[in-house]
């Protein structure tokens, strides 16, 4: 896999980077956003993509 397709997953709360993920960006245009658990927070939050 290239490193182009890696993307960080922030948490929308706590702004720690909790996730590394995938993505097609030839399919996918804007940014990600997945409800995953934040293990700062305790709880399951909404990861964005950073840049």
């Amino acid at each position: 896999m290239s490193q182009d397709n890696i993307i960080k997953l922030e948490c929308s709360q706590c702004k720690n980077l909790g996730y590394m993920s995938h993505k097609n960006k030839k399919t996918l245009k804007d940014r990600l956003e997945l409800k995953k658990f934040c293990k700062w927070c305790r709880s399951h939050i909404a990861h964005k993509e950073t840049k």
